[in-house]
């Protein structure tokens, strides 16, 4: 079963953080990075850009609204993600627990759904 494995943290926190600190968490997802693809379960992955480069879009009405920004206010935001394989949630949960921001924010973990509709595109 595919997990994702959706990285939530206060952007804040790692704008503020030291130096020293960023760099050693950041090698800390090397390493994390390099341990997902070398038991042969990373799928992808990705950090993304801060919530301030993010566009919301909604449709009403047939007209398409777009919004510069998130789509609401939050303390933490989406920074990242990876998508595994594994033969369970609980070994899904084993993984995520070890991200490296697990610490200071929080892991959400999704698994694909039944619907295989998408997979047929």
């Amino acid at each position: 079963m595919q997990y994702m494995l959706l990285i939530y943290g206060d952007e804040a926190v790692w704008a503020n953080m030291p130096e020293a600190e960023t760099k050693r968490t950041m090698q800390a997802y090397v390493e994390y990075s390099k341990a997902l693809a070398d038991s042969g379960i990373l799928r992808g992955g990705s950090e993304l850009a801060s919530v301030g480069s993010a566009t919301t879009v909604r449709v009403r009405n047939a007209k398409v609204l777009t919004t510069d920004g998130p789509f609401m206010e939050t303390k933490e935001q989406l920074g990242g993600y990876y998508l595994i394989e594994t033969a369970s949630l609980d070994e899904a949960i084993k993984w995520a627990a070890k991200i490296p921001s697990a610490a200071f924010g929080s892991i959400e973990i999704r698994p694909q759904t039944a619907n295989q509709a998408l997979s047929q595109v």
